[in-house]
């Protein structure tokens, strides 16, 4: 370790050293305030070791909240969706800035993200009034781990703490019981929504499977009345409270569509509605093709659709679900009803056939006794039998 050395300086001692910098340039560094000439010897052998392995990383008086807000935030912006970027920024800004913005990046322990998610499990909601759910606080954890990788890659960590922290457990895709409707809850719900200017999203939403911001953000040019089908290629969104149009969640979710002749001709029927509040409007009408806008043709603001929907089922004698909930419902009929789980899988617009039956197997008990008895039939060459014991 040449050019490496400890010196006592005063009552204390310091460990110096050398490392390169960017331009092959040799820069020396010290730490001083140790108190033995042992302590100094250690902390310089472990810093050398990790100059030698690359895993030295400049100390920066960098605290959290100037790399999260200053540096990380502005750097990815342009790189992931606008919704996303602006779920990452209110996380970080309601859930970690008040509670960890002060600590220096490079201080930072997984004790000191352990302590928060504690704490935001019991006191994290806005209004004071309980805490947050491991889903949203499993979430916060998420983020902060992408945030401190993206600190690794640039030398501004050596490791990832968050590695190391525990965030909340939150239930596996296919743990939670579905809440869906059977036939004739729709149909209720249906029927009581008859005239309703969104009558017709909430019929697409529930025969299509589609989420909300793709039903939103649907446009008449998307829809090909000649083959049946429409295409999922716009949603609508709201970006820090304000109406925002992207792209699809995933490259899979834009996706073709068949529709059945019963969700056609409603929407036919609807936009012959649409095109007589058009003409009567004139140059006021706000056209943007959209299929579900406002009577000026402006988009319909997404919790504004879900509220609606929470108000209708709670005045009807149905289970109370939630709008997402239409989407399961679509998915459960559809595998009840014998649909192979790659064409419903294709439908959704899921990453994989797999995550589509990790998520919906469970809710068909029958299969798994209809496999049984197949494959028993063919090891023990038995033959299926009717009612009366015949063959």
């Amino acid at each position: 370790m040449q050019g490496s050395f400890v010196k006592k300086r005063g009552n204390t001692w310091s460990a110096y050293f050398y490392v390169s910098d960017g331009d092959g340039e040799r820069r020396q560094r010290s730490k001083g305030g140790f108190a033995t000439k042992g302590d100094a010897q250690d902390y310089l052998q472990k810093t050398m070791h990790a100059v030698h392995t690359g895993e030295y990383v400049e100390p920066a008086r960098l605290t959290l909240a100037e790399y999260l807000l200053d540096r990380w935030l502005p750097t990815i912006e342009t790189s992931i969706r606008p919704t996303t970027f602006d779920s990452y920024t209110r996380q970080l800004k309601l859930h970690v800035i008040p509670h960890l913005g002060r600590v220096q990046l490079q201080q930072l322990s997984a004790d000191d993200l352990d302590r928060l998610y504690a704490e935001l499990l019991k006191r994290g909601r806005r209004d004071g009034k309980g805490g947050l759910s491991p889903k949203t606080v499993h979430y916060v954890h998420t983020t902060l781990h992408k945030a401190l990788r993206d600190a690794v890659r640039k030398q501004l960590l050596a490791r990832n703490v968050a590695d190391a922290a525990g965030p909340p457990r939150t239930r596996q895709s296919g743990e939670r019981e579905l809440q869906t409707w059977n036939p004739a809850q729709i149909r209720t719900f249906l029927a009581a929504l008859r005239g309703h200017r969104l009558e017709v999203a909430y019929l697409l939403a529930v025969t299509t499977g589609m989420r909300r911001g793709e039903v939103l953000g649907l446009r008449w040019r998307d829809i090909d009345f000649k083959q049946g089908r429409l295409a999922v290629r716009q949603t609508l969104g709201l970006v820090n409270y304000k109406l925002s149009f992207g792209a699809p969640k995933t490259v899979r979710s834009r996706r073709t569509i068949s529709l059945d002749p019963a969700t056609l001709a409603a929407l036919s029927n609807h936009r012959t509605r649409q095109q007589v509040e058009k003409a009567t409007d004139g140059a006021t009408y706000h056209d943007q093709d959209l299929v579900f806008a406002k009577a000026d043709g402006s988009p319909i603001n997404p919790d504004y659709f879900s509220q609606c929907f929470d108000r209708t089922v709670a005045k009807l004698p149905v289970p109370r679900i939630r709008l997402h909930d239409l989407r399961h419902t679509h998915a459960t009929l559809g595998l009840q009803a014998g649909v192979p789980a790659k064409i419903m899988s294709e439908r959704l617009g899921h990453a994989s056939v797999g995550f589509t039956l990790d998520v919906y197997t469970h809710v068909l008990p029958g299969h798994d006794q209809d496999a049984a008895n197949q494959v028993a039939g063919l090891i023990l060459d038995i033959q299926e039998t009717g009612s009366d014991g015949s063959a």
